[in-house]
């Protein structure tokens, strides 16, 4: 992976923390033991995981047609030529870490996965801290006032 000199210096891809962190998560649990996610009926539990993966992935999918249709690339390792603020980019700033997310939720919900559900918590906060808040710097720099404006008007998750 190459790093440009003009971007927010990401050093690991994303999505393979949320898949790394979900696998980690499963097999942890099969090493401890299964604790159901308490309090919750399978079949709902069932569910909601599908929603949150069809939910999650439309956010992602979404997010980067916008990037295509913008011809700016969305890996954060890249420079941006294009500050993208429109679509699903209107309600939060972050909607591919938040697909992700959301999709990560749904498969440890399917995974009736405590575990793994509880091992979000911290990669969220990785994520905040090695990765958004970085880009954050980044397009501040890069786009100025625009991004600012953008960035005051519109929240960081939801």
């Amino acid at each position: 992976m190459k790093i440009d000199a003009d971007s927010p210096g990401i050093r690991f891809p994303p999505p393979l923390a949320f898949i790394g962190t979900l696998l980690a998560g499963l097999a942890l649990e099969n090493l401890i033991g299964s604790p159901a996610i308490p309090l919750v009926p399978y079949g709902v539990l069932h569910t909601l995981g599908m929603v949150a993966i069809v939910l999650g992935a439309a956010i992602v999918l979404s997010a980067l047609g916008l990037f295509s249709r913008s011809k700016t690339d969305s890996r954060p390792w890249k420079a941006s030529s294009t500050l993208v603020i429109e679509g699903v980019y209107r309600r939060t700033r972050n909607p591919m870490y938040l697909g992700m997310a959301l999709a990560y939720a749904g498969c440890a919900m399917l995974a009736d996965s405590l575990t793994a559900t509880l091992l979000l918590a911290p990669l969220l906060f990785v994520i905040q801290r090695e990765v958004i808040e970085p880009e954050e710097a980044y397009l501040g720099s890069r786009f100025g006032e625009p991004y600012l404006a953008y960035k005051a008007s519109v929240r960081r998750w939801i």
